[in-house]
């Protein structure tokens, strides 16, 4: 098979674990950059990487590049692109441009002259054109402009890779589930450990937990937009789907929610996502929350930002602290993560953390705060003088 290139964008901050999946998958020529990563490999790699990544957000097939001074030497750039090896007029297609310090004034223009040329290009070969549809097209047309270079990028994925169809129930601003698998790998549990997350929401940590212990793949029920591109191989992609081993070992996974409504959330997208063993859930407020075994990792995505007003005692910094005081009580010996966009919240919690790494949840500059819990206070006890005592 020949070799193609890709680019798999991602939730910046998870770059290098998108590398490590890439590099199990066997891809070849692996290179970061801010906010993807670019690889080359064959087409069975194509549908590998569609269906094993949990990081990338899509995989995109990378046609074309060239330097670029004005919208017209864009248009001739997408207008040479050999799109009916790709699909036909019978497909809709949706045209996308981001642009990091383009001089090109609008993007909106930019976008409108490669609709322009790949509708032109099918007006030359069979006098007919592809129709548009912004919502759900066939194929996705994805321009990137630089400075100076224009690429052209054919979606491979279709919908995004971190909608794996599972999750139809979630409350306001849900954590999207490539950044949960994220936080899952940087936390750095394994499942031979414990899981909890005290403020589990729709439960998507937890369960991005379970489907990577179980080894299901994150796209194993969904589709993708190879399956309607030429060519597209069946019995290789019946082949890549044989390949997957699930394992059926259970695991200890907990999760917990104080709203009603979240913990049925949970319980419907448990029910979807399939595994082979279950999670135990309930409602609980988190701060009643008792450790199910006497070591393992805490992983949750407090409330906060457009998410601080579904529990309103989190509103309030002493929330932190006295849950931090039932941490420090109960929790010894575990590891704590919590993904926030609060920079102050080891000063509310009034806890030292020992790691610190810089996220992206959507827009929100966020920061994953790693505490290992010690028995009583984290902070050191203030040594009383003699001065103290003349005071």
């Amino acid at each position: 098979m020949s070799t193609l290139n890709f680019f798999a964008p991602c939730p910046r901050g998870l770059e290098h674990l998108l590398v490590k999946e890439l590099e199990q998958l066997n891809a070849s020529y692996i290179k970061a950059t801010h906010g993807g990563v670019s690889f080359a490999g064959d087409t069975a790699l194509m549908y590998r990487a569609n269906l094993h990544s949990r990081i990338a957000s899509r995989i995109l097939l990378r046609l074309g590049n060239q330097a670029y001074r004005n919208e017209d030497d864009v248009y001739k750039l997408a207008a040479r692109m050999p799109w009916s090896s790709y699909f036909t007029t019978d497909h809709t297609i949706k045209i996308e441009v981001t642009a990091i310090k383009s001089p090109l004034k609008s993007l909106e223009f930019i976008t409108l002259r490669i609709k322009d040329a790949v509708c032109d290009y099918f007006r030359d070969l069979m006098d007919v054109r592809p129709s548009v549809d912004t919502v759900t097209p066939d194929a996705r047309i994805y321009a990137f402009l630089t400075e100076n270079e224009a690429t052209i990028y054919l979606d491979t994925s279709g919908e995004a890779l971190f909608k794996r169809g599972w999750r139809m129930d979630k409350g306001r601003a849900p954590l999207r589930e490539n950044l949960a698998a994220g936080l899952v790998m940087l936390s750095g549990w394994q499942p031979n450990q414990t899981l909890l997350d005290p403020m589990c929401g729709s439960g998507t940590i937890a369960i991005e937990a379970g489907l990577m212990a179980a080894n299901i793949p994150p796209g194993w029920q969904r589709h993708f937009a190879f399956e309607k591109y030429r060519p597209f191989d069946k019995s290789l992609w019946q082949s890549v789907k044989n390949d997957v081993v699930i394992d059926k070992t259970p695991r200890a996974l907990y999760a917990s929610d104080i709203s009603a409504h979240a913990v049925r959330d949970m319980a419907n997208n448990l029910t979807r996502a399939g595994l082979p063993f279950p999670i135990a859930f309930e409602q609980q407020s988190a701060l009643d929350v008792l450790p199910p075994t006497s070591e393992g990792v805490m992983l949750c995505n407090p409330p906060y930002g457009e998410r601080i007003d579904v529990v309103s005692a989190l509103e309030d910094a002493a929330f932190f602290k006295d849950w931090a005081d039932h941490l420090k009580a109960n929790y010894a010996g575990w590891n704590a993560y919590l993904l926030t966009n609060d920079r102050d919240l080891p000063k509310h919690m009034r806890l030292s953390a020992t790691k610190k790494t810089p996220l992206y949840n959507g827009a929100l500059d966020c920061r994953l705060f790693e505490f290992k819990m010690v028995a009583g206070s984290a902070r050191k006890p203030r040594v009383v003088t003699d001065a103290d005592d003349a005071q």
